[in-house]
């Protein structure tokens, strides 16, 4: 018996197009899930920094921070102002300010 060898290339063209297809719909579905900040957990997060730092302040100089400028300068507060907004209000010394925090 006499089998033909040769395989289609077609065959070949349409495996490989068939995985690179499962492979990006695999990685958008893994970076949606894992890459992207989840908004509500990283406005709490930088929410919960701002008000720690100026506690912070508050138990080392007796007051609270004017404005927020202070606390990146003075206690290593960082946030990444491409992506958020920080309002902080402050009221007098010995209240806490209003902190919100928004994605911009």
């Amino acid at each position: 018996m006499y089998r033909d060898t040769k395989r289609n290339p077609l065959l070949y063209v349409l495996a490989l197009a068939l995985i690179v297809v499962v492979f990006v719909m695999g990685y958008r579905a893994y970076d949606k899930y894992h890459n992207y900040d989840n908004d509500e957990e990283s406005i709490a997060a930088i929410k919960a920094a701002v008000e720690r730092a100026a506690l912070q302040c508050y138990v080392v100089e007796g007051a609270y921070p004017v404005d927020l400028r202070y606390l990146q300068d003075n206690y290593g507060l960082m946030i990444n102002t491409d992506k958020y907004y920080v309002v902080y209000n402050a009221y007098a010394e010995n209240q806490l300010p209003d902190i919100r925090v928004a994605k911009k």
